[in-house]
């Protein structure tokens, strides 16, 4: 297990926090940028950072380690690879720096390049590949490390998304089929339930919930958590004295006899958008900004009046 104790995010130190990591999991670090989450894995790898904390693998610290010295490998969202080496070699590159056998060499590299699909590509150079190609490329390489902790920080963010949906599934089980630790940062709360076993949410540096991803989703213990985990954000409003919020996908649009199990809302649209499959609606209630989120194609009136409705059973109150 891959334990982290008094971890601090900010330059004052304040606050700390502490977190686990399983093995055989993928741990998704999900949070806005400025979050904390690059330096949360710069902490693990032992590489510089302001950040602080304390990090112990299978109950031994890593703390007066050298970053090479750690069992620790990280695949960055840049496209880092050694540009003056082959995909072969650039794989290749942890194992001779072990000082593996060729044997070892040739069947590890073919593995993985096999796993994730670059086995035709073993002689060009990176300048040679696309995005797609070259990530797959970097995290053949951390692999080959063959680390007990492998930190993936937002490494598809620059890709396109067709591609990145692929990659996604792709590595998954490629990850799963090991006993490795997985630390997978990212903004994107997609990420949380496409790859996640287990979340860990940081806002401005804080740890504000961790756990399985739809039980976080469920049952979120503050506005911040709870947006998080809504695309767009959630809308907020207030009833009986208490602060309240609903998710955009939870909203949906009503005629004027609602059921009186159902709660009802006036909004006065100010903007939409669609996607062909999904639309959302943008306008305000009770002076606060909501938006709706549709499946399919909708097409209202800027300014037009619409009332919306919501069940109460997705209503989380704070």
């Amino acid at each position: 297990m891959l334990s982290l104790s008094d971890v601090s995010l900010k330059p004052d130190g304040e606050d700390r926090f502490a977190h686990s990591f399983t093995p055989g999991e993928i741990s998704v670090v999900l949070g806005a940028n400025q979050s904390g989450k690059t330096d949360l894995c710069r902490l693990i790898a032992g590489l510089n950072t302001r950040a602080q904390c304390s990090v112990h693998l299978d109950g031994k610290p890593l703390d007066s380690l050298h970053p090479r010295q750690r069992a620790v490998s990280m695949v960055y969202q840049a496209f880092v690879n050694y540009p003056n080496l082959t995909v072969f070699e650039n794989i290749a590159s942890p194992l001779r720096a072990k000082k593996a056998n060729s044997d070892v060499i040739s069947r590890t590299v073919a593995s993985l390049a096999e796993k994730l699909h670059i086995q035709a590509l073993l002689e060009r150079y990176p300048s040679e590949l696309s995005g797609g190609q070259q990530q797959r490329l970097a995290i053949a390489r951390a692999l080959a490390k063959d680390a007990r902790v492998l930190l993936l920080d937002e490494p598809l963010v620059n890709l396109d998304f067709k591609l990145r949906e692929a990659l996604e599934v792709e590595l998954r089980e490629l990850l799963h089929a090991s006993n490795t630790i997985v630390v997978y940062t990212s903004s994107d709360p997609r990420d949380a339930f496409t790859l996640g076993d287990q979340l860990l949410l940081l806002d401005r540096g804080q740890k504000i919930q961790s756990g399985p991803p739809l039980e976080v989703y469920q049952n979120p213990n503050s506005f911040e958590a709870m947006a998080l985990l809504a695309d767009p954000d959630i809308n907020r409003f207030q009833r009986d004295g208490k602060s309240c919020a609903l998710r955009p996908e939870h909203l949906y649009l009503v005629s004027e006899h609602v059921s009186s199990s159902a709660l009802s809302f006036d909004m006065q649209v100010s903007a939409f958008e669609t996607s062909g499959s999904e639309s959302y609606i943008h306008g305000q209630v009770d002076g606060n900004d909501w938006v709706l989120r549709h499946s399919g194609m909708l097409s209202p009136q800027i300014g037009q009046a619409l009332k919306v409705g919501a069940a109460e059973r997705d209503v989380v109150q704070f």
